[in-house]
């Protein structure tokens, strides 16, 4: 093992292990601004949708859908498999919480 490596391992985890996952309209938002340099607006055209649903995903208030995705990855010229994978890993995340009490209930087969 390198120094380099020997000091990494002996620096604690600072973020926290079981956060709520990031939405991927946070993701989808700083590819417009950052990358692209586009308005909501002006995606949403480009897109094909209004301008209000493209705002709800990129504020969170919206999922990602697999619409979505393919329009967003066609406008940057990205895979629209990531934005959906973000979304699943969410889903399953808020449920599980959600859920919690009932699925404690469940009494497993095996």
């Amino acid at each position: 093992m390198s120094a380099a490596t020997e000091e990494l391992a002996d620096l604690p985890v600072k973020r926290p292990i079981d956060r709520e996952p990031t939405h991927p309209g946070v993701l989808l938002r700083e590819i417009l601004v950052d990358r692209v340099q586009l308005s909501v607006a002006e995606a949403a055209v480009r897109m094909g949708v209004t301008r209000q649903s493209l705002h709800a995903v990129l504020s969170g208030r919206r999922a990602v859908n697999a619409d979505i995705a393919l329009r967003f990855g066609r406008l940057v010229g990205a895979d629209p498999s990531l934005y959906l994978a973000m979304q699943h890993v969410r889903d399953l995340w808020l449920a599980d919480r959600s859920l919690a009490s009932a699925l404690a209930a469940i009494k497993p087969v095996a």
